[in-house]
Order: C-alpha cells, then sequence, then structure tokens
C-alpha cells in the first residue's frame, strides 16, 4: 500500500503564500520515473491539474498558475512540494498530491486551501 500524505494547507489573506507538501509512504511498490503533481478541487467543480512533475524536473503548470506556483520534487526522499505565491480567493479548494506511472495512480487525502480576507 503506497500512501502520500500532504500537509501545509490553511487560510492566507489574498496576495498571501503558502507551501504544500507530500510525502510518500507505505510499502507498495513505486518507480522513481513516476510522474508527481498536485491537482485541487473546488466546491461544485471539477479536479483539475494544478501542476506536475517529471522525474527529469519537467514541470507543467494551469494557465491560471502560472508565474504564481512552483512545483518541485525531491526524489531521493520521494517528497513533492507546491509553493503558492501571490493566492488569489479563486485559488480556494482542496488540494490534492498525486503521483503515477506504470499502470498505478495514487492520490493523497487531500488539504483544504482558503484564500480570503
Amino acid at each position: 500500500q503506497v500512501r502520500l500524505v500532504e500537509s501545509g494547507g490553511g487560510v492566507v489573506q489574498p496576495g498571501g503564500s503558502l507551501r504544500l507538501s507530500c510525502a510518500t509512504s507505505g510499502s507498495g511498490v513505486i518507480y522513481r520515473s513516476d510522474a508527481m503533481g498536485w491537482y485541487r478541487q473546488a466546491p461544485g467543480k471539477q479536479r483539475e491539474l494544478v501542476a506536475q512533475i517529471t522525474v527529469s524536473g519537467t514541470a507543467t503548470y494551469a494557465d491560471s498558475v502560472k508565474g504564481r506556483f512552483t512545483i518541485s520534487r525531491d526524489n531521493a526522499k520521494n517528497t513533492v512540494n507546491l509553493q503558492m505565491n501571490v493566492l488569489k480567493p479563486e485559488d480556494t479548494a482542496i488540494y490534492y498530491c498525486n503521483r503515477r506511472g506504470n499502470g498505478n495512480n495514487y492520490w493523497g487525502q487531500g488539504t483544504q486551501v482558503t484564500v480570503s480576507s
């Protein structure tokens, strides 16, 4: 069983910053080549990709977060982080960590991010 555990969510004012972290644990099979990323789901909306990063460090972002969010990973520690700057109310959502590859697709339990004055 592979577990992804997120941390770092919370409440922040517009223009503020938060850093999300996700750690991989458990005895299940994982592959160094797995892509790791962050998705989010706002109330009444579908889950959407926020950012994803390959093992080589190539990152892709949703247009709505480009220039504000930065994704990074530590392959040795099996962690992925999301630095979120200049947060906007529309960034409010539950953020989910994701790890996929080689036929596997793992999700974390989600962490709430609320941007409000």
